[in-house]
């Protein structure tokens, strides 16, 4: 048997269904794989999810709502790079995921890329977007 890997995103705010349905709807191969919700009576709010799949781009991540409260959250040094065919796509996946977010490095032209945006989403998960 061989390991598989896959990103796991954790949210503290019940976030998940949320940004999982955002995410899913950037991408034109992307879908909701599997979902368990909480029930009566478990550790976390009933009806958030407890766990989900969902494929990006033909790759399966992860995530759940946290039931307890951790001191900890997303953070830029573990982020989703996203590899853009045209121009009009990293546009467009900037603008959506920027919307409520936090720009770390501007859509630009930078010596690595021609074309390259780094952003915290408004859920607070890191995403650098580039046209090579």
């Amino acid at each position: 048997m061989s390991a598989q890997i896959s990103p796991f995103l954790m949210f503290q705010n019940g976030d998940a269904e949320e940004a999982m349905t955002f995410y899913v709807s950037l991408f034109d191969d992307a879908k909701v794989v599997s979902l368990v919700r909480f029930g009566p009576g478990e550790a976390g709010e009933e009806g958030k999810i407890k766990l989900a799949t969902f494929a990006l781009a033909g790759r399966e991540h992860m995530c759940m709502d946290s039931p307890p409260v951790h001191d900890f959250t997303f953070t830029p040094s573990m982020s989703l790079f996203v590899v853009c065919d045209t121009e009009e796509e990293i546009d467009r996946l900037y603008g959506a995921l920027v919307e409520g977010g936090h720009p770390l490095m501007p859509l630009g032209s930078y010596e690595f890329s021609r074309k390259f945006g780094w952003v915290n989403d408004r859920f607070g998960v890191s995403w650098q977007i580039n046209l090579p």
